[in-house]
């Protein structure tokens, strides 16, 4: 795969453009950004589930969006994708448009909409093998409607529906693991990335974008509202999440595990909670119990991910 030229693609007429309402500081247009600049060998249809990027992008009679862009419901994006990405290849077989001619479907979505409600939608387009590109912009709540938990948010952190106080220690339950669940459906191309990271995000969208099949790609978005951080925090939020082996940049290509960057010196986990107050009360003395247990998490994760990938340089 050709090495991305960033500074060439700068020059492209935007197909994401400003004066959307996303909040200062969100990591959701950038990402946007990044991925549809390394689309940008492709005619794209973009498929947006309600949601923060929705609701911010598209206000009447505005849009943020120079390309095909289709506004789904919450939990169905990805049935609205295989539908349009069927239709397409029914209209080729018909000669209404020409063999030749190649689009590409994108949908975006968040956590709330794919980890839960989009899940059932997400699993049968996997399974049916449509072609085309999930985007999982992971901002670890329900943003959209109040910051409430999902089953995408960090064990211990704060959230609307998941309080701090005496009774509870933020939420219970730790982060699902989205990842292993749309790869256990034996699709072609599964990745993580990170806004901070965009060389290794833009070069797994044209890998991705490559397959005539589901790929998936979970971003690390950063959401200051509901993180509480800064808003010019946003970036080194998402690269501490990184460097600290909580958010592993790593592919599952045809099955076999690669890890795209590994931390030369891995921070403490404690270096990404300090900089988001949804995870201030962690930083009590009384609760480094619970900094421990997180950490312990991240390195079982991060070690059984390391083997394997040194397992699949066995097949």
């Amino acid at each position: 795969m050709a090495v991305i030229n960033i500074k060439s693609l700068t020059d492209l007429e935007p197909r994401f453009v400003g004066g959307h309402r996303l909040c200062a500081g969100c990591n959701e247009g950038t990402i946007v950004r990044q991925v549809l600049l390394a689309a940008h060998e492709y005619e794209v249809v973009v498929l947006n589930a309600t949601g923060c990027l929705e609701v911010t992008t598209s206000v009447y009679p505005y849009s943020s969006w120079n390309v095909p862009w289709l506004h789904e419901a919450f939990e169905n994006v990805a049935a609205a994708a295989s539908g349009a990405e069927a239709a397409y290849k029914a209209l080729k077989r018909f000669g209404e448009i020409p063999e030749d001619k190649q689009i590409k479907f994108i949908a975006f979505a968040g956590d709330g909409g794919t980890y839960d409600i989009g899940l059932q939608a997400l699993s049968g387009a996997l399974e049916r093998g449509h072609s085309f590109l999930y985007v999982l912009l992971d901002n670890e709540a329900y943003m959209n409607t109040g910051i409430q938990r999902s089953s995408s948010t960090p064990q211990f952190a704060w959230t609307t529906t998941s309080p701090v106080g005496n009774v509870s220690p933020g939420k219970v339950q730790p982060k699902k693991n989205i990842v292993e669940i749309v790869a256990a459906h034996g699709v072609p191309y599964v990745a993580t990335a990170s806004p901070s990271h965009y060389v290794d995000l833009m070069t797994k969208v044209q890998k991705a974008l490559s397959y005539d099949g589901p790929t998936f790609l979970a971003v690390y978005s950063n959401c200051n509202r509901g993180h509480r951080n800064d808003t010019a925090l946003s970036v080194k939020v998402a690269r501490m999440a990184v460097e600290t082996n909580y958010w592993p940049l790593y592919e599952i290509e045809d099955g076999k595990y690669r890890i795209t960057y590994k931390p030369r010196k891995p921070q403490p986990i404690e270096e990404w909670l300090k900089l988001q107050g949804r995870f201030s009360h962690l930083m009590k003395p009384e609760n480094q119990d619970k900094v421990k247990e997180l950490q312990e998490w991240v390195n079982s994760k991060w070690e059984l991910l390391q083997k394997k990938e040194e397992f699949s340089k066995t097949l």
